[in-house]
């Protein structure tokens, strides 16, 4: 089963904002971009809008191919 693809896309913000958001993102053990996402979440949910939650990523190793 694949994971579908992400939309990458360039996010010009103030030096300042960035650095607010890394140092959020840090305290809470995250990347910035998932911060980010997690944030843009949060305030679409407070606006109404209703997202299916985000898939979780596999992690770690692919599983060892038998020969």
């Amino acid at each position: 089963m694949t994971e579908p693809p992400r939309k990458a896309f360039a996010l010009r913000v103030d030096p300042a904002l960035y650095d607010a958001l890394q140092r959020c993102a840090a305290g809470e053990l995250r990347s910035v971009n998932a911060q980010i996402e997690l944030m843009l979440r949060e305030g679409l949910a407070r606006r109404g809008v209703r997202l299916d939650p985000p898939q979780p990523r596999k992690r770690g190793r692919p599983p060892k191919e038998e020969d």
